[in-house]
């Protein structure tokens, strides 16, 4: 059965498909791109491109249809469940696991693992069934999954909001100063490099907040909150500014003391969606990242 959303535009002169993922936070801007081109989502009755400048009053219906049949299987990849209930996990993902399967990845990922712990897992969705944020495949940290549709709703709401609670444990190259500090930058697409994000003019709105834990010698740990959530957001922010996270081949370099990026999900905190109850979530760095500490500490 399909979903059947209507919208009234409020503000004038965004783009068809910003306006989507904004109202829809569910959706990926690739998946409302589709749908949109499909003829999926209208705009006063009448099919439209992702593109379209939206203006006040206009009427924007969404149609999100069936999911159609998939090869998602279960598999039984080990989790560390760190809270569990009838309606969500919060589980710490290891580095190295992608969230949901993609081109490259189309099996064993989180997606996979939480099938085989949750069978019975009731989210509409695709490839993605109670994914409502995502961490990269070699960030390591803490996820919320949700096991229903009330549950991936509220969730979805609360990331909307901007009231769900998101830090990092992060290692940059250099001595960052001042050790508090908000970067405000828009991040989309990198022009010259599709595969890359970048801080472009056209980008979407994108604050991070960092406050220095601790220098190392020529590198510097943070505790980093993010604001917003767009993809690759910490890392592309601090090396706009100069403080590359350690390990970071894309937007940074290799490192000696390390085989991915030095990011993990420490702190996560919302509301519990039956109950409105606030809880929060720690995780400790796991051993690769404390490895890589010591190993600097004793340059």
């Amino acid at each position: 059965m399909s979903d059947r959303l209507q919208f009234t535009v409020t503000r004038a002169g965004g783009r068809l498909d910003k306006y989507i993922v904004e109202e829809c936070p569910q959706l990926s801007r690739s998946y409302a791109q589709r749908l949109i081109e499909e003829g999926y989502i209208t705009v006063n009755g009448r099919a439209s491109k992702s593109s379209l400048r939206l203006n006040i009053g206009d009427r924007v219906d969404v149609i999100i249809p069936p999911p159609a049949p998939t090869s998602l299987v279960p598999e039984e990849i080990p989790l560390t469940i760190i809270y569990e209930d009838d309606d969500l996990l919060v589980v710490d993902k290891p580095a190295g696991l992608a969230v949901h399967p993609a081109p490259g990845h189309p099996s064993h990922t989180l997606v996979n693992a939480i099938l085989s712990h949750c069978p019975s897992i009731a989210v509409k969705g695709s490839v993605r069934p109670g994914i409502v944020h995502r961490l990269d495949k070699d960030t390591s940290g803490l996820m919320m999954v949700a096991k229903n549709d009330a549950a991936q709703q509220s969730l979805s709401n609360q990331i909307k909001a901007r009231s769900v609670v998101k830090r990092y444990l992060v290692l940059v190259h250099g001595r960052l100063s001042p050790e508090r500090g908000i970067i405000e930058a828009p991040i989309g697409r990198d022009p010259s490099n599709r595969k890359r994000m970048a801080v472009v003019s056209t980008g979407r709105e994108a604050r991070t907040q960092y406050r220095v834990i601790r220098y190392l010698d020529s590198y510097t740990l943070l505790e980093v909150t993010l604001e917003t959530g767009r993809t690759h957001q910490i890392r592309v922010h601090l090396s706009a500014i100069g403080f590359p996270v350690v390990g970071d081949e894309v937007y940074g370099r290799k490192s000696p003391h390390l085989k991915r990026q030095f990011v993990h999900a420490c702190h996560l905190g919302f509301r519990l969606p039956s109950t409105g109850q606030y809880v929060e979530f720690s995780s400790k760095l796991p051993p690769d990242l404390e490895g890589a500490l010591k190993r600097i500490t004793q340059l």
